[in-house]
Parts: C-alpha cells; sequence; structure tokens
C-alpha cells in the first residue's frame, strides 16, 4: 500500500453532493478528501479479501458458540431478547447480511481486525458510489477494489419481501448532519433497483395498533417488513422495545435481532477464546492486558470513549457518552501512516461475500471526523 498525493477536481463538492454525499465537513477539512489516496497491489487486494472472508467464518462461529453455550448474557444483551436472538439465528429470517471489517493492514503481515460494524455501518454510499466515480474521472484505466452497490442490489434481489406483504419501509432517526438520511436512502436506491416498492419513513413517527398488536405508519397502515438504520440495543432499549420483540413474529426486521451478536465488541475476547493466535485477530479480553492495549466500550460508535495505553500511559482518549455498559480490552495495534493521516481499512461483507474497501484516515483514534480518502489499485 502507498499513499500518493494528488490535486483534487475542481468541482469535486458538486460532484459527490450530485451523487448523494452532502456532509463535506468543514472546508479546511473536509470529510471527502481527495487530495491523496491509496494504491494496492493485487497481492494487496488478495490478502484483504482473503482475511475478510476468514473473519467472517470466525464471526458465525462465534455467533453458534454464544448460541450453544448460552452466552448472550455474557454479552450485555437483555434477557428479554434471548430468546428472539436464539430463533432468529436458527430461523434465518430474509436479511442484507452486510457489514464493514475495520482492519489495520500496511502492505506487510496479516489484517488485523479491530471490529466489526454490522448493525447499522456508516460510510456506505462513499465506499460503493462516491469513490468509485472518483476513479472513473481521475484513474479511468485503473480498477478498484469495489463490488459493493452491485452486491448489495444482488442481495436485496433475493431478500425481497414475499408477494401479498406491504411495501419496504426504511427507517432511521433524523439527525442533523444528514448522514443518516443519505445512507438510509441509498438502501432504498438499492432496493429499488433490486425491483422492491420502498417507503422511507422515520422512526418518530412508527405507530403501535393495540388493536392488531403490531407497527403501522402515518396512515395506519400495517407495516410487514422494515429495514432500520437504527441500532438494535437501542431499539430493545427504547420506550417501544417490548412491541419490538413481541412485533417479531408479524413484522420482518433488517437487520435481524440476531445482529446484536456481533454488533457488541464483547464479541472481541470470545474469538481470541475461540481462536486465539489467530493471525487475523489482536488479542482481546474483558480484564485489563498486561502491556500496550485499546479500552473500548462494548457498544461505543464513532471512536467515542476510547483510551490508548502505552508504556502504562494515556497517549490518546475521546470523548463520548458510552462505556455504562462496561469496556473490552484490545492488544493495540499501529496504523500505516503518521500524525492525522493514519488509516483504517473498512473491508465490506455481504451474505458472506468481500465487497471491496473504504479508508478513513485520522489521528491515534479514528473518530466521526476522520477523512474518506479514496483508493485505486496500481496499474
Amino acid at each position: 500500500m502507498i499513499r500518493l498525493e494528488l490535486t483534487p477536481r475542481g468541482d469535486w463538492p458538486a460532484r459527490v453532493a450530485a451523487l448523494g454525499l452532502v456532509w463535506h465537513g468543514p472546508a479546511d477539512r473536509p470529510y471527502w478528501d481527495e487530495s491523496a489516496c491509496w494504491e494496492l497491489t493485487a497481492a494487496d487486494v488478495d490478502t484483504l479479501e482473503t482475511a475478510t472472508a476468514e473473519l467472517y467464518r470466525l464471526f458465525l462461529a462465534a455467533g453458534q458458540h454464544v448460541i450453544d453455550q448460552d452466552r448472550l448474557g455474557e454479552l450485555g444483551i437483555p434477557a428479554a431478547c434471548h430468546q428472539a436472538i436464539r430463533d432468529a439465528w436458527d430461523g434465518e429470517p430474509r436479511a442484507l447480511n452486510f457489514g464493514r471489517f475495520d482492519l489495520a493492514y500496511d502492505g506487510s503481515g496479516p489484517p488485523k481486525l479491530f471490529e466489526f460494524n454490522c448493525d447499522t455501518p456508516t460510510s456506505l454510499i462513499e465506499a460503493a458510489i462516491i469513490q468509485w466515480d472518483w476513479k472513473t474521472a481521475v484513474f479511468p484505466a485503473r480498477d478498484q477494489f469495489n463490488s459493493l452497490h452491485d452486491r448489495l442490489v444482488d442481495r436485496w434481489r433475493a431478500i425481497a419481501p414475499p408477494p401479498g406483504t406491504s411495501t419496504l419501509y426504511l427507517a432511521h432517526l433524523p439527525e442533523p448532519t444528514g448522514e443518516d438520511a443519505v445512507t438510509i436512502a441509498y438502501h432504498a436506491d438499492c432496493a429499488r433497483e433490486a425491483g422492491i416498492d420502498t417507503q422511507l419513513i422515520a422512526l418518530p413517527d412508527l405507530g403501535w395498533d393495540r388493536r392488531q398488536r403490531r407497527f403501522v405508519d402515518t396512515a395506519n397502515r400495517p407495516i410487514d417488513a422494515i429495514f432500520h438504520l437504527y441500532p438494535w440495543e437501542w431499539l430493545v432499549r427504547d420506550d417501544f422495545g417490548p412491541q419490538v420483540i413481541e412485533s417479531l413474529g408479524s413484522t420482518l426486521w433488517m437487520e435481524p435481532i440476531w445482529k446484536m451478536l456481533w454488533s457488541t465488541k464483547a464479541i472481541l475476547p470470545i474469538l481470541w477464546e475461540l481462536f486465539p493466535g489467530h493471525p487475523n485477530l489482536l488479542e482481546a479480553a474483558r480484564t485489563p492486558l498486561i502491556g500496550d492495549q485499546v479500552v473500548k466500550p462494548l457498544l461505543g460508535r464513532e471512536g467515542a470513549n476510547v483510551r490508548i495505553v502505552q508504556n502504562g500511559d494515556v497517549i490518546a482518549a475521546s470523548d463520548g457518552d458510552y462505556g455504562a455498559e462496561g469496556y473490552v480490552y484490545q492488544r493495540y495495534q499501529a496504523l500505516p501512516g503518521d500524525g492525522d493521516r493514519r488509516a483504517v481499512i473498512g473491508s465490506w461483507i455481504v451474505d458472506g461475500a468481500p465487497a471491496g474497501i473504504g479508508i478513513r484516515e485520522d489521528g491515534l483514534v479514528t473518530g466521526n471526523t476522520a477523512r474518506f480518502v479514496p483508493h485505486v489499485m496500481a496499474g
């Protein structure tokens, strides 16, 4: 992997906005950063593909182990969800079953897993669409490790709600940046491309019909299938959490509730327990390690409440609202680059198939101010 300095296109803000990326960030530190790109060799791509498929295999095994050994409580999952998770894991309801493995990889040695963003992964449209458009314009003769859009459309086609059910609703919680709104709109575009009728709905607009005992839209129409860009750990703890659990028999929720098995970082120590020394894993435990380590909240997001401890000292820390649920301790792994240009690879997977990567750059802790930098394969 090599980082190349580039001159951004003069019209890049208008171009990426036209494709849906509306959160640019400040002019002096744009979120979409095409002043550089990362160049990967064919061998790099092979390594990342192999590691991504292998990590998915490990997560399947870890999920089955948690179910078989009745360890859901160790993951901090409320007891009211346990049977629903077991039923969904065994029943395999329709699922997009996609996610993003965050990896450390510098072109030498095996990629190392930081965590798996599998419930509500973001940086999707920039990985699938924006960087491909950039490559086509800037490096038209080159390739890119990126089949994400096509794989998403194919997967939506495979899991289309059965005939006779309602339109597919896609829900999110409105927030100031508009990132979630654009991400859910992109999912809707993929579903429509797959031939599915869709309807966007804000989560606060969901209604509960007490007589029918099911969720309805603002016109009191039953909701048979809903895709949500809202974490399961929030869904089940919100005021309407009991109704969500009750509705699982009448409503197809995508992604399914079994994603709670993988979306907590409490799965990382279980992975290490089952596969100690695996080349794609970092040592992880629920108690402090000896030596350099990273302390992460079980349900943290966007790098919040993370501490990096080196030689006994905290060398980096981030603020946030997480941590009450507990922490995991993971072996420290340096990222390629320096300063605020340290690169984390987000390796996407769709129903077990590696689908490409997106790269974000930040300081020692990759947070919500990280910049997305495109990549291209060596010519």
